[in-house]
């Protein structure tokens, strides 16, 4: 937490977006001893964790943040089944520099996919047009800006309708919110 920049509302909104940019990307996930409650302070092996923290809303809201993670990690195989093939990551937007918003698609076979999108700026968008690889409900699955991760709570109202066709060459097109400072975590809805 110390060594994310800006105000402790922007290092906490820092911390979380990159926590789920990390989950959705493909690799590995590892945290050392306090980094899942934000633990301001470096580890340190002759002193206990600073446990107390979990009474501060920011901290709790991190804590929250990294189990809902692993549960969403755990429930779509598209963000672990293909975590060392190709195949299971397709970037859709990698230079939209002009926003500091990167997007990618994870894919497993026989399950829906997942689109991950990162704001990394303090600036919200709205009407962030997105290609998608289908057309219909999309379900948000992760928002680190939710209040209950003592975010801003900017966002979706918990799902978007991508809609078919687009100038991009996908079959589909979201218009989202991007709350500022955030990763959102998509999970495509079949039925």
């Amino acid at each position: 937490l110390s060594k994310m920049p800006g105000d402790d509302w922007q290092k906490f909104a820092n911390l979380r977006a990159y926590y789920a940019f990390m989950w959705g990307h493909p690799g590995k996930k590892l945290l050392f001893m306090g980094q899942e409650f934000a633990q301001r302070e470096e580890w340190n092996e002759a002193q206990p964790l600073d446990w107390w923290l979990l009474d501060a809303p920011a901290h709790e809201g991190v804590r929250r943040l990294i189990g809902d993670l692993n549960t969403v990690y755990r429930e779509l195989p598209a963000l672990h089944a293909r975590d060392c093939e190709p195949e299971g990551f397709e970037w859709i937007v990698a230079n939209d520099h002009a926003n500091s918003t990167i997007a990618w698609i994870r894919k497993a076979p026989d399950h829906p996919p997942v689109v991950v999108i990162s704001n990394f700026t303090p600036v919200p968008r709205e009407g962030y047009r997105l290609p998608v690889p289908a057309a219909g409900r999309w379900i948000e699955r992760i928002n680190t800006d939710a209040a209950w991760y003592h975010g801003s709570n900017i966002g979706n109202q918990g799902a978007v309708v991508a809609t078919k066709g687009n100038e991009y060459g996908y079959p589909a097109t979201v218009e989202l919110v991007l709350p500022p400072l955030a990763t959102l975590i998509l999970q495509y809805d079949p039925d």
